[in-house]
């Protein structure tokens, strides 16, 4: 017998986005009583995220006789209400004797883990006429805020449930929730909404950026020039999360299962949001295999142009589209955990002199710079993986380093060092062979988003304090 079904859309939407889905669960032998619609506030602007899954527990647990054991399907935003509901209500996924967790997967389509590129347009005069003129101008600012690319809500929630310097519970695993992930890496393709196209994108969020496989690092720089590097761990254990990237769906043909995107590979949709309602623990490691394949399969078509004529035969992606990418989102602190507002990154090549190196990579890999609006401290860098190995790694480029340069604070104190304003930290991350990217202390791993907490000395010069007889 198949579990209930609890169906949660994304911002600016409402429960009427996710009925094609709905037709589809019950045509594949969900009742219609089986399929459960949330509908949430997400437009007004006093609402936060936290604010919705504390409302979404009471009503879920009103419901709890006729849902019973259920599984959750969601959408972009409504990614980020079920883990804050998880997180702050079964942290361990199982719950207590009186009230055990009642999900047991959690499909995500498109979720915003880690942000949209849309959400700061969104704040905007202009987002407000687009999106808040039937409702007195609000937007949702406050959950716009959280969807920020970069934005302290989502770090925050990361180290809650996915990853942390010292690990700890999680809800998801084995005997646990089962999470999924399937997102597409196609932009709109009719309507206004294409101008919110972007490479390595469905239009709205970035396959990195819906993937729950995160990365942690710390550097710190505050003991020497050599820093400190620190790996964190990730709640979950060892597991993998299952994660598929889909070459055909955009942020809006990912909620309709059935429809024909003109591909050869319409049906994975489907076939996949099936294999994940009949998943259980056993199967839950083959699953991630199979996805991970899928995935594989879209980068093959991003490489081979006859592959990707045969899967859409009449209007194609580019391979542009297709490629990988990978996060980096960086917050800097000083050693006493102030944040640093006024810093550089650059991006390099240490075995090659001079400057062409970087401006290579800053043209041709580092696709979008994205500060947070609320917190300067807080940078998204969106790399574009597929081009750093083909046209980055060539002509004896072997390894990229990163060095972060901060401004003095002001007259009296400095970065780094109190002696001159020069002072650079500097790091390899990632490098061409795979054998000398296993040596080094911070990787950088394909559609993934990394959480990189850098740490600087502060320094204040010689006449902030003298002592004199």
């Amino acid at each position: 017998m198949k579990s209930p079904v609890v169906l949660v859309h994304g911002w600016s939407a409402t429960s009427a986005s996710m009925l094609d889905l709905k037709r589809f669960l019950q045509d594949r032998g969900f009742g219609v009583t089986d399929v459960w619609l949330g509908d949430y506030i997400s437009m007004d602007d006093d609402v936060r995220v936290a604010d919705v899954a504390r409302r979404m527990q009471r009503v879920l647990r009103s419901e709890r006789d006729k849902l019973g054991k259920f599984d959750m399907i969601v959408h972009s935003t409504g990614g980020l209400v079920a883990r804050e509901w998880l997180t702050h209500f079964y942290p361990d996924g199982l719950g207590k004797p009186d009230d055990p967790c009642p999900i047991k997967r959690l499909l995500m389509l498109a979720p915003a883990n880690f942000g949209s590129r849309l959400a700061a347009s969104g704040k905007s005069f202009i987002g407000r006429i687009a999106k808040g003129w039937d409702n007195w101008f609000h937007t949702g600012e406050e959950m716009l805020n959280e969807l920020e690319l970069a934005s302290r809500y989502q770090w925050n929630l990361a180290c809650r449930d996915l990853i942390s310097e010292d690990g700890g519970q999680s809800p998801y695993g084995s005997g646990r929730v089962l999470p999924f992930v399937i997102v597409g890496s196609r932009g709109y393709q009719d309507g206004l909404k294409q101008i919110a196209n972007e490479n390595g994108s469905d239009g709205t969020v970035r396959p990195a950026a819906a993937n729950m496989n995160v990365n942690g690092i710390t550097i710190d720089f505050s003991a020497g020039v050599t820093p400190d590097v620190k790996m964190w761990s990730t709640r979950s254990g060892a597991e993998k999360l299952a994660f598929a990237v889909l070459a055909d769906r955009d942020h809006g043909t990912i909620l309709e299962p059935a429809k024909h995107t003109g591909s050869s590979r319409s049906d994975l949709l489907g076939s996949l949001i099936t294999r994940a309602l009949d998943c259980d623990d056993a199967t839950y490691p083959s699953v991630c295999d199979e996805w991970d394949n899928v995935s594989a399969d879209t980068v093959e078509l991003s490489e081979h142009p006859d592959a990707l004529q045969a899967v859409f035969p009449n209007s194609r992606p580019t391979s542009q589209a297709l490629h990988q990418y990978f996060q980096i989102i960086v917050a800097v602190q000083d050693d006493d955990g102030r944040p640093v507002h006024d810093y550089f990154l650059e991006f390099f090549c240490p075995e090659v002199s001079g400057e062409e190196d970087s401006v290579l990579f800053h043209q041709s890999v580092l696709d979008d710079v994205h500060t947070n609006t609320l917190d300067a401290s807080r940078r998204c860098l969106f790399v574009d993986r597929t081009d750093l190995e083909d046209v980055f790694y060539k002509d004896g480029r072997k390894s990229v380093a990163i060095s972060l340069s901060a401004a003095p604070i002001g007259t009296n104190i400095r970065y780094f060092d109190s002696t001159h304003e020069g002072a650079v930290a500097q790091l390899v991350v990632h490098a061409k062979s795979d054998l000398d990217r296993e040596k080094l202390d911070a990787r950088l791993r394909r559609n993934r988003t990394h959480l990189v907490s850098i740490v600087i000395p502060r320094r204040p010069l010689d006449n902030v304090f003298r002592l004199s007889n």
